[in-house]
């Protein structure tokens, strides 16, 4: 069994497995809107890959988890990115591991979120299931939509604890 400390995300350490959505680290901002308002632009990249996927943006509502938390799957979706944007503040254990066939548990990590921070796992980005902490959260989920197989399983056993 992988035993796993969620460590706190950033961008730096978060760049194999995808984007940290986070306008306090956000390189290209600017004023739109008469000033009133700062677009901090461009900061995941979404993958839509195969034929005639499709942006789509949803909501997901879940339910907290018990930490030390167990994980005994993780997935991934070869034919697109996802992102997760919480919507209320919500802190979120996010358990990654690289894009492959098989899962490497020497290239596994955790991280913590801090309730501002969202995350956009690269399209193949092995990941767990969402994991909000605390208390039910909001969560805007941008993915891909359309035709394909598009989410693989592989079992592990993993336990993530806080520092």
């Amino acid at each position: 069994m992988l035993k796993l400390t969620a460590q706190p995300l950033t961008p730096e350490v978060f760049a194999p497995f995808g984007d940290v959505i986070d306008s306090r680290s956000a390189t290209n901002s600017f004023p739109i809107n008469g000033g009133r308002t700062q677009r901090h632009h461009d900061l995941a990249g979404v993958e839509i890959l195969g034929e005639s996927g499709r942006p789509m943006i949803s909501i997901f509502v879940s339910q907290p988890v018990q930490v030390p938390l167990q994980v005994d799957c993780l997935e991934r979706h070869p034919l697109g990115s996802q992102a997760f944007i919480p919507m209320h503040g919500e802190r979120f254990l996010v358990v990654v591991a690289p894009p492959g066939e098989g899962i490497d548990p020497d290239a596994v990590r955790a991280f913590v979120t801090d309730g501002r921070q969202g995350v956009n796992y690269r399209a193949g980005t092995w990941h767990a299931v969402h994991s909000v902490l605390e208390r039910e959260g909001e969560f805007l989920v941008v993915d891909r939509g359309g035709p394909g197989h598009n989410c693989d399983e592989h079992p592990v056993e993993i336990v993530v604890n806080l520092d």
